[in-house]
Parts: structure tokens; sequence; C-alpha cells
């Protein structure tokens, strides 16, 4: 499969954007309505209909249902589709009871990690990196631990991103549509078929989503997205026999995940429960010097347009400097950092939650 392979696919791809958009409009017909006193981490002040992730959701379950019940190579891989769509669907379901009853972060947490473990007994782990100056090295045991770890963390990454309108839903549409040109590109039908369909359910539903949103993805959406990404890192992997080709997806989540990383860690040093309620994520703190929401989420839009660009171009990239290629991102988030402090400083705000 190549890059021409993705246009035959737009025609099934549009029945998805029309499947998700049907299901976000009847949520917001027939609400489950979020409650913003309830929830700290809320940039609205009105309650707002929550769950629309449904949407995007159904689009990927039934493209890749669709997909496995009509395409041969979906049943070479017989065990990755079924494994892929039972733990996207025990994330989903477990995910939108909590935006029902609102589980405490422990039960949050099991079920990622039982999710991430069906995947992974379906054959997706990864089992050896290339590391600089040392070389390609196998992980043994070590393998499913990271596995483990990074599906766990990215679906929290992504999860904790989900707090104004626009942010997740835009910048993972440019991070879902490069990852399925790539997966096009590299002849990968697993990523290109996954990616199409999420890219899909993001377009039928980021309409509503826009600010002012009239619905938010809710846990159902962004613990669902961040599962999927992370175990497409791993079918990545498979792009090169040094592996380094994991880094795609972390690569096109950067700003998610140092925005998450960094907020982590500042609240474990200051002290605070790290899994309390807050509204101290750069991104927040940046809205809340100032910064109007439109605008914080097309920088992050922006910021996974540059992550992107430099996606497309790993996989012709020399195995020295792959690892390295992070390094552009990182400084621009550090740039982020900076400017947002700065803005911070300036406004008199505390970076403490309450």
């Amino acid at each position: 499969m190549r890059a021409e392979a993705f246009f035959p696919h737009l025609g099934f791809a549009a029945l998805l954007v029309l499947l998700s958009a049907g299901v976000v409009r009847l949520l917001i017909a027939y609400p489950m309505l979020d409650d913003p006193a309830r929830r700290a981490a809320t940039a609205h002040k009105v309650p707002t209909p929550k769950g629309g992730g449904l949407g995007i959701v159904a689009a990927f379950v039934a493209g890749m249902l669709v997909l496995y019940g009509t395409a041969r190579f979906a049943r070479i891989a017989e065990t990755e589709f079924i494994g892929t769509i039972l733990a996207a669907l025990a994330i989903a379901g477990v995910a939108l009871l909590d935006d029902l009853k609102d589980f405490r972060f422990v039960v949050k947490l099991a079920a990622q990690a039982g999710a991430a473990l069906v995947a992974m007994a379906s054959g997706l782990v990864v089992t050896r990196l290339a590391i600089p100056w040392v070389g390609v090295t196998e992980l043994g045991i070590w393998g499913p631990v990271l596995t483990l770890f990074w599906i766990v963390a990215c679906t929290n990454a992504v999860n904790f991103m989900d707090g104004m309108d626009g942010l997740v839903g835009g910048s993972l549409l440019v991070a879902c549509a490069a990852l399925c040109f790539i997966g096009a590109e590299q002849g990968a039908w697993f990523v290109y078929a996954a990616a199409l369909f999420l890219t899909a359910g993001l377009l039928g539903y980021l309409p509503y989503n826009l600010h002012p949103a009239r619905i938010f993805m809710g846990d159902v959406g962004s613990q669902f997205l961040g599962f999927v990404l992370a175990v497409l890192a791993v079918a990545c992997a498979r792009f090169d026999t040094e592996q380094l080709s994991f880094l795609i997806v972390p690569l096109l989540l950067f700003a998610h995940l140092f925005d998450t990383g960094f907020t982590l860690v500042r609240r474990a040093v200051m002290g605070e429960r790290i899994s309390a309620p807050h509204r101290t994520h750069l991104y927040q703190m940046a809205q809340r010097s100032g910064l109007s929401v439109p605008w914080v989420a097309a920088v992050h839009g922006a910021f996974v347009l540059f992550q992107a660009m430099l996606a497309l171009a790993f996989p012709q990239l020399h195995s020295w400097a792959k690892p390295l290629v992070v390094l552009p991102p990182l400084a621009v988030q550090l740039l982020w950092l900076a400017y947002v402090a700065w803005r911070v400083r300036r406004a008199g705000l505390s970076w403490r939650a309450g």
C-alpha cells in the first residue's frame, strides 16, 4: 500500500464521518450534562453535554469491523484486529461509565492496564529498540513492561489534555491524518486503516466542539483516542528492524506528552496530589493568563502540524538521526513553557491548584 491507496477509501471514510456526526448530534439532542462545579479542570461555566467521543468510537469500531469482514489483509492478522477491537471497546466502555459515575483514578488505571494487556496479548509489544551509542537492544521482559507503561501513560496524557474547546479534537485530527499518510507510505495497512477511521471520527465530532463547544468529548473519547494511538505507536515499531519507528506517534503527540509530563512532575514536586482535578496544565494557565480559548487551541494545532512534518520525514532519516528528531519539538515546548510562565507571572496567577 502506497500513498495513492489513500484515496479509494475516502468514500467509505466519508460515511464514517457522517456516522460520527450523527452520533454526536444525537448526544446533543439527548445529552449527558456535564456539571462544571464537579470538574475543576473544565473551562466552561454552564452545563454542557458530554460523551461526544462516542461518535469517534462508533466510527472507528464500525470501520474496523467492516474492514475485518471484507479485506483479505485484515484476516491475515486476525489476532491483532480482534485484540485491538476488543481492547478499544473495553477502554471506551469503562471510560463511558466513568463519564457517568466519576470513578476513582485507581479504577481508571486498572481498566486502562487491563485493556492494554488485551492489546498486548494480540502481539502488539515492543521487543527491541535502537539505543544511541549502544545499538539495537533486545528488551526481553522489559519489552512488555515498557509497552504497558507507554499505553497507560499515553492514554492519560491525551485524557488530561482534554480540558479546552477544540484543543484535543483539532490537534489529534492533524496527528491522525499524518499517521494515516505515513501508514500508507510504509505499506502498513493496520496503522493506515486505524488512523483513517480515527480521522473520520474526529472530522464528524470536531465541528460541534469548536469554541463555544456544544458538546465535550468526555473520557469516552479522550481515553479511547489516547489508547488507540498508543497501540498504533507499537504497531509503527514494525516499520524498521530497529523498531525506532515506535517514536513516530510520541513525536506526533509530543506537545501533549510534554504538557502532561511537566505538569505531573511540577505538581509532585509541589506536594500536590497528582490525581486531583486542577486547572494548572500549561494550556490552561495560558488561557487563564488572558489568551483566548481559540488562540490556545490553534497554537496546539500548530505544534502538531510542526511535529507532523517531522514525523513524515522520520522514515527517511538515517538511524543515528532518528532519536534526535525529538529535539526540535522539545525546543519549541521549552519556548512555550517560558512564554506561559512569563504570562502567568505578569498576571499574578498561582501554579497551585485551588
